[in-house]
């Protein structure tokens, strides 16, 4: 199979600043048409009144977040606490042996978050490598029986503008650490050699 299509800026965005991108990974089933904490339909094609940050009033997408769920062919995945430092860890190993330079991820129940470089602009690619590569590992460890895959479908892959916000993207994602994600650093961890 080839390459899912790279990331390309339109003509009025600037390119990401030295390759560098940030990449929200979610569990499988964290976010639903209809979600009461706010939505948005793939590429924003409907209108939705609200968003994470000023949800929709309350009741008004419930028909459609029901439904959601009743078309999921299996449960939501919520990371359990002791499964994330070895998926973070897995992640940024396959990163790195794909030549990908990583600053910083931080996976918690529902989301993953990684900061990285990607010269040939198509982090999709080798985030879904890195997201196939950490779902197996954690099967072939025995640590998760549960069927189906940890990941949602897609990421999304924010291109970083310059160094102050290549900082921004870095304490943004290592301040999850409050919310109990556990984070693996550039210059702190590095896989462990077992998992290679």
């Amino acid at each position: 199979m080839g390459k899912a299509s790279p990331i390309t800026p339109d003509a009025s965005s600037k390119p990401p600043w030295n390759n560098w991108y940030h990449v929200t990974v979610h569990a499988y089933g964290s976010w639903l048409r209809g979600d009461p904490r706010g939505w948005r339909s793939l590429h924003h094609r409907e209108h939705v009144d609200g968003d994470y940050k000023h949800p929709p009033p309350d009741g008004k997408y419930d028909i459609l977040h029901e439904l959601s769920k009743a078309l999921m062919k299996r449960d939501a995945v919520r990371i359990a606490a002791e499964l994330r430092q070895f998926i973070a860890d897995a992640i940024a190993q396959r990163l790195q042996r794909d030549g990908i330079e990583v600053l910083i991820i931080s996976l918690d129940a529902r989301h993953l978050h990684v900061l990285a470089r990607f010269p040939d602009h198509n982090p999709r690619h080798w985030i879904g490598l890195a997201k196939k590569h950490a779902s197996h590992l954690v099967r072939q460890h025995g640590l998760r029986t549960e069927e189906g895959g940890l990941w949602a479908k897609r990421s999304r892959a924010q291109p970083i503008a310059d160094r102050q916000h290549q900082l921004q993207a870095f304490r943004y994602i290592l301040a999850h650490l409050d919310r109990g994600a556990r984070v693996w650093r550039f210059d702190r961890n590095q896989p462990a050699p077992e998992q290679c």
